[in-house]
């Protein structure tokens, strides 16, 4: 028995929690507020907020930084609130690619369960489908590693070369997973990393047929959503139910903030792990098969769906973010939406915003929000 508990501690990640945090603070009603002090970090507050919130022309034009909410909340509190352009704490923002992220959690919310293994292969919950797509393992899509030839495109692409807008608004729009699974093969699955909102809806989608089995209807709110106080969000589907989720979750940026305290305590809220004991490590190291075979236009390293502040010597790729800790991790989504995570600072930042020609500098942006809460 030594023997076997000594081959178990091994194997567990170096840095995962074994068990559920402590914690005075867990939001499920609301967050608990203590506001920085305004004149003490006056210079801080200030440094951030002519960063994050100072337009550039006017608001109609669409340039600049077009900060919509910024959360700072350290050790479970609110320390700091802002937000601008007519939102505010009970609105609802689209999440874009953020939601990957969540469908990745969501995968690991169906593993506690039971409802799946990552080593499953896809068809084991999409019956309807047979043939090469069926070597498909559950965790290729949540490591972008599904080999489908899918590319990647937005608004300034077209419904030719883009399969994202002909997924949304053309041929493939009412049967979303059959677009996906419909794309040929570019490699083996598994043996390829290629970035895809395709790949994160077919994960979304397998997530609520096995937990639906498992847990009945409405599977991510039984298993995680309503436990952590993220009653509110929407989770939009197609005609034929094919989940959305590697990019239409609509939250508050206090919900949003509400998931990345869930990973900063390591899959766990109030003494209950949502998460298996793991999966968090696992999420936030990079993967082997982004190590193994990821172009050299990506210039953030991932792990499950998230984005990590380490480098990979494999590929000559630094600290994406150099002044900013290492053990930082975020959710990011398309026109500057971001679940920052620093477990070193016990931080997470929730940044939604509207920039179209700009994008956030994440250096910037962390290392000044960390700078008002130290």
């Amino acid at each position: 028995m030594r023997l076997l508990s000594l081959i178990v501690a091994v194997a567990l990640p170096t840095w995962a929690q074994t068990t559920c945090p402590t914690r005075s603070s867990w939001p499920t009603d609301a967050w608990p507020v203590n506001l920085v002090d305004s004149t003490a970090k006056a210079a801080q507050v200030k440094t951030l907020e002519d960063y994050a919130f100072t337009l550039t022309g006017a608001d109609a034009e669409r340039l600049g930084l077009r900060t919509d909410a910024l959360l700072i909340i350290k050790g479970g509190v609110i320390k700091y609130e802002r937000y601008g352009r007519g939102y505010g704490p009970t609105n609802r923002h689209i999440s874009w690619s953020v939601a990957k992220s969540i469908t990745s959690g969501l995968v690991g919310a169906a593993v506690l369960h039971g409802a799946l293994s990552i080593d499953d292969s896809i068809c084991a919950y999409l019956p309807e489908y047979s043939g090469k797509v069926c070597d498909i393992k559950v965790k290729d899509p949540i490591t972008f590693g599904t080999g489908l030839d899918w590319q990647e495109g937005y608004e300034h692409s077209s419904y030719q070369t883009s399969s994202v807008i002909s997924m949304f608004f053309g041929v493939g729009h009412r049967d979303q997973l059959k677009h996906i699974l419909t794309h040929r093969f570019y490699a083996t699955p598994g043996t390829g990393w290629r970035y895809s909102t395709g790949d994160a809806e077919l994960a979304a989608t397998v997530a609520k047929r096995a937990l639906e089995a498992k847990v009945g209807p409405n599977p991510f709110w039984t298993v995680l959503f309503d436990k952590i106080g993220m009653s509110n969000v929407i989770v939009e589907e197609d005609a034929k139910g094919a989940v959305l989720g590697g990019s239409h979750v609509f939250a508050t940026a206090r919900d949003f903030a509400r998931f990345g305290y869930l990973f900063l305590n390591d899959g766990c809220w109030n003494g209950e792990r949502l998460l298996p004991q793991g999966w968090v490590a696992q999420s936030t190291t990079v993967s082997a098969l982004f190590k193994a075979s990821a172009g050299s236009n990506v210039v953030t390293p991932a792990g499950y769906s998230w984005w990590l502040n380490q480098a990979v010597p494999e590929h000559g790729m630094p600290k994406p973010w150099p002044d900013v800790p290492g053990d930082a991790y975020t959710a990011d989504g398309h026109w500057g939406q971001f679940i920052v995570v620093v477990p070193s600072e016990d931080v997470v930042i929730m940044r939604l915003g509207d920039d179209r020609n700009d994008a956030v500098d994440l250096n910037r942006l962390i290392s000044y929000s960390l700078e008002v809460v130290r």
